[in-house]
């Protein structure tokens, strides 16, 4: 895989905007004080600032344009997306991913930000980071654990290890077994609207990571459902299952997404954890998409053996 460089302070993360424009802008400047305080030089993005239609921040040929100039600027060492909402699968086909792969960089965020996750590793070979957005900013609206957790993976070329849990968080095992690969996938909603497309997630001997937030246990059901019938689970080497916030059943009462995923997933008997801090929780560990990992689900383990940066 190709890797950025590990960071060190003094270098220069640039933030862009590849889905929804901030809630606020005083968000943006939060973001942007919050990394410099952690000892980071930043450039803002245009579509920090832009809105199209309420809910994007700029129109797809924009945003990816942004995408792409960041990877080319030499002096950005590193790209951060400033928050997920709804957006980058529209941009997808518009990335110069040769150029990409030519100007590996660190490339950080989470939620809608899985489809360009996804894409990169796919199309331009590029290890990347699950991990908090920059917004809100990550002194102010993120906590130790979560911060920790990514400063370290940003700047040590160093293996991560095993990734704990934080004090009170228990993993449980769903079905025993062990299982190597890459970590790949991210949030359930974006690797489900992938199915089907050329980015589709190629899951075949990967540890597949899911997470999702605000979705009842119907839903999660009518997506894990569509990935069962793309073979997603029969290919997968082991199933990885973060923080599920605010997923308990609304207006049907009866299954809750645990039930679900022991319906659908645990049938195929690949190894599955689940409630790994890692999601829309108040915990978001930082997890390299990419590099290989090590699932002991018997012993409710992720050991993370490759670093994301070099």
């Amino acid at each position: 895989m190709n890797k950025g460089k590990a960071l060190k302070p003094g270098d220069t993360i640039g933030i862009i905007a590849p889905s929804s424009p901030p809630k606020e802008i005083d968000s943006v400047h939060q973001a942007k004080e919050d990394l410099e305080a952690l000892g980071f030089r930043v450039v803002l993005g245009e579509t920090c600032y832009e809105s199209c239609g309420g809910y994007l921040a700029g129109t797809p040929e924009h945003r990816a344009a942004e995408l792409n100039d960041m990877f080319a600027d030499p002096d950005i060492d590193a790209v951060m997306a400033l928050r997920g909402g709804y957006g980058s699968p529209q941009i997808l086909h518009l990335l110069d991913y040769d150029m990409i792969a030519q100007n590996p960089k660190l490339f950080i965020g989470y939620s809608d930000i899985t489809a360009l996750h996804t894409a990169l590793r796919q199309q331009a070979g590029l290890a990347t980071l699950h991990g908090p957005n920059a917004s809100p900013g990550l002194l102010s609206g993120t906590n130790t654990y979560t911060r920790e957790c990514l400063l370290r993976a940003m700047t040590s070329p160093e293996p991560l290890g095993e990734i704990v849990n934080p004090p009170g968080e228990e993993i449980v095992c769903l079905v025993e077994g062990e299982a190597c690969g890459e970590i790949v996938g991210g949030n359930l909603s974006l690797v489900a609207a992938l199915a089907g497309t050329p980015f589709q997630v190629e899951a075949k001997g990967k540890l597949l990571f899911l997470e999702d937030v605000d979705e009842e246990p119907y839903r999660v059901d009518r997506m894990l459902t569509q990935l069962a019938l793309a073979g997603t689970f029969a290919e997968c080497a082991g199933v990885i299952l973060g923080t599920w916030t605010n997923c308990q059943p609304k207006k049907r009462e009866g299954f809750t997404v645990l039930d679900v995923f022991s319906n659908i997933v645990a049938p195929y008997q690949k190894p599955m954890i689940w409630n790994l801090q890692a999601g829309h929780g108040d915990n978001n560990a930082a997890l390299p998409f990419g590099v290989q990992a090590y699932l002991d689900a018997t012993g409710c383990r992720l050991i993370v053996e490759e670093a994301v940066v070099r």
